[in-house]
């Protein structure tokens, strides 16, 4: 699921609460979930976890090669 959709279906104050825990803030959350920055490695692993693994390191972040990271692929 897309970052966008995600937010989608919280109100405002859990959008803060989200931007809390993954250590951003919620304007950047809204840059990244309109396409206007990245987030980083860093940030797509919090908003992972964060989500429950509703919004994926992959969907955030299709540059990295997270199989790899996860040792999921060979080497």
């Amino acid at each position: 699921m897309s970052l966008h959709t995600y937010m989608k279906t919280l109100d405002k104050l859990q959008v803060e609460n989200l931007a809390g825990r993954c250590k951003t803030t919620t304007g950047q959350l809204k840059q990244i979930a309109y396409g206007n920055r990245r987030a980083s490695g860093g940030l797509a692993v919090n908003l992972e976890r964060e989500t429950r693994g509703a919004v994926t390191c992959e969907e955030l972040r299709p540059d990295i090669d997270w199989a790899y990271l996860r040792g999921s692929r060979a080497a």
